[in-house]
């Protein structure tokens, strides 16, 4: 474990950095700052929470948050499915352990290889959930204070983030054509339905990159 956090330490000052960006719009969408952190230390799922938020922050329903958040935590199921024998133990400790299953801490401790190690993979979820957590505490806070986020370019740290995420898939056609179709969903949707209905609707667009085994 202690080998796991050292491989996460590089990461934890970007993960601090938006975890406290978290924070400040949680507070913008009317978030308590212990509902924020209580979030974050349940959730642990960035782009989740900010999906969520973001939809509850303009006036959308639970439900469409929840849906929001849920579709972009599928991924979990396959990656849970390949870590779930490295488990043992009693249920609430498998529990606890499982929290700590992300993108970064299952792919840099070889999930879904040979050299798969839980061990590692824990460090580094340890790592990643304190960095988290507490860069929501500082942003939460200091969200009490801040009453403009866009004016620090805040609004605009996870939406360059969830391009970023874009960019690395757009490996071939069928790629690019469920992404142009997902923005042209969400566009057409959005001045028409409540906050929320155009992200769900948006997934539709996956079907188009749909290839058969």
């Amino acid at each position: 474990m202690r080998r796991g956090f050292r491989v996460a330490a590089p990461l934890l000052p970007a993960v601090l950095a938006l975890g406290a960006s978290f924070g400040v719009l949680a507070r913008a969408s009317h978030f308590s700052a212990a509902a924020a952190i209580v979030m974050s230390a349940t959730t642990f799922a960035g782009s989740s929470q900010v999906a969520a938020i973001s939809v509850l922050g303009v006036g959308g329903g639970v439900a469409a948050a929840v849906v929001a958040a849920l579709l972009l935590n599928v991924r979990y199921a396959p990656i849970g499915i390949t870590v779930a024998q490295s488990f043992r133990g009693r249920m609430w400790r498998r529990l606890l352990q499982a929290q700590l299953v992300v993108d970064e801490s299952w792919a840099l401790a070889g999930g879904g290889t040979p050299r798969f190690d839980r061990r590692v993979m824990l460090g580094i979820g340890a790592g990643l959930w304190f960095a988290w957590v507490g860069g929501t505490a500082v942003g939460a806070l200091l969200g009490g204070v801040v009453n403009d986020p866009s004016a620090f370019g805040l609004d605009g740290a996870f939406a360059a983030l969830f391009l970023a995420l874009l960019v690395a898939q757009l490996a071939d056609r069928r790629a690019v054509a469920a992404a142009v179709g997902g923005a042209a969903i969400a566009a057409a949707l959005t001045p028409l339905t409540p906050p929320g209905v155009p992200i769900i609707a948006a997934t539709a667009a996956v079907l188009v990159g749909w290839k058969r085994a």
